[in-house]
């Protein structure tokens, strides 16, 4: 009986696990890329340099990056290491890399 019990309590922490991460997954829509994009480069600002940050979706950004908004977005921006970045100020997290 607890053979059976195992298995299925992993499995079940293994489906759980997918389902949380999918739910943390932010998606950015072309619109709203598109006013962030216009935005940005009407108003430029300096680019920060953070040292060994691997900057890509999911990273954190440290508290000395200024975060910039953009209105009617939730999510603001920064140009970190040359790249701008939409940020979720709330985590601080990457959400977009901006091309």
């Amino acid at each position: 009986m607890k053979t059976t019990f195992i298995p299925a309590v992993a499995g079940l922490a293994l489906v759980a696990g997918v389902g949380f991460a999918a739910a943390d997954e932010v998606i950015v829509t072309p619109e709203q890329q598109t006013v962030v994009k216009e935005y940005v480069h009407r108003h430029p600002v300096a680019s920060i340099n953070v040292l060994g940050l691997e900057l890509g979706i999911g990273s954190t950004v440290p508290d000395t990056v200024e975060l910039q908004t953009v209105p009617n977005v939730e999510y603001r921006y920064a140009v970190v290491n040359d790249h701008t970045v939409l940020i979720d100020p709330n985590t601080r997290r990457v959400v977009e890399v901006i091309q």
